[in-house]
């Protein structure tokens, strides 16, 4: 009986053992393996990879299979260092911050900032993996990564891109993460731990999209990151899923640090500074017979 079917499906034929054989198939599963007195990721007993391996390490064994080299592990590391916070300014930041003032726990002010990390705040990462993956295909077929990067960029804008993901910043003249990144990056694939493409093509678009500006666009962390998870083969899902895993140590200090504090019902701004209304002036409610003549 494959997992799909049910009992039903099989109707009064179905026997016990078919009933526990179908449960048991009901999940299946690469990642762990666990009996009584037992656990293995991906095959390696726990026991034997606690203090032996790091937790950057395990992440990797957990989403690729294998255990990284050290190298890999360093560069995927250094990725994920870079992106844990960005400040109180940051959505997602300032979510973790409001829900404990209004009373929310650890895990309920976590959920709410990570719910707020999807295409427009946490998605830019894989939208700029998604990007380069597009080019990398494009510069295979075409052997002209110049030509490659242009057809793309020009297909997008036509498509109705307005900005492209990963170059940019809305705080930063020059993102202050990006050039160390791309310098450890670039040494890894001096040193043979990655192939370099993902890096010429991060380099080549921000080129193409600066060529004839008086200001240039410099690549951002989410462009920086994105060359990283490429090179390492992540596919862009899993970019943004390790991108909310490494933000989600900033959510927790802030929630942390922001119980500490205290406050009640705190939101975005002192109340000394209001906001600005934008709707009609004061004005009296009609009386019911002015209602009933213009209804």
């Amino acid at each position: 009986m494959t997992p799909a079917a049910s009992s039903s499906d099989a109707g009064s034929s179905a026997t016990p053992e078919d009933l526990v054989d179908e449960a048991r198939q009901w999940w299946q599963t690469d990642i762990i393996d666990i009996h009584p007195g037992q656990i293995a990721l991906r095959g390696y007993p726990i026991e034997e990879l606690i203090g032996s391996v790091g937790f950057v390490d395990t992440i990797w064994l957990m989403l690729r299979g294998e255990l990284p080299s050290r190298a890999q592990a360093a560069l995927l590391e250094a990725a994920l260092v870079a992106s844990v916070d960005h400040g109180p300014q940051a959505p997602s930041i300032a979510i973790a911050r409001m829900a404990t003032t209004c009373g929310l726990q650890v895990n309920g002010a976590m959920a709410s900032a990570i719910n707020v990390l999807d295409d427009i705040h946490g998605g830019p990462g894989q939208q700029c993996m998604e990007l380069y993956n597009e080019i990398d295909a494009e510069r295979q077929s075409s052997g002209d990564l110049d030509r490659a990067v242009a057809d793309v960029l020009q297909r997008r804008r036509d498509d109705g891109m307005r900005y492209v993901p990963g170059f940019g910043h809305r705080f930063h003249p020059t993102d202050p993460r990006t050039p160390r990144l791309l310098s450890l990056v670039q040494a890894a694939a001096d040193d043979g731990v990655v192939e370099g493409r993902f890096t010429a093509i991060g380099g080549a678009v921000e080129e193409a999209i600066n060529a004839g500006r008086p200001r240039r666009i410099p690549m951002n962390v989410d462009g920086a990151t994105a060359v990283i998870y490429c090179e390492l083969g992540l596919s862009p899902e899993l970019g943004r899923g390790v991108f909310i895993l490494a933000r989600s140590v900033g959510i927790l200090a802030h929630a942390s640090e922001q119980m500490t504090q205290g406050g009640r019902i705190k939101g975005p701004m002192p109340k000394s500074i209001g906001y600005t209304y934008t709707g009609p002036g004061r004005r009296s409610v009609p009386r019911d017979d002015e209602r009933r003549s213009t209804s």
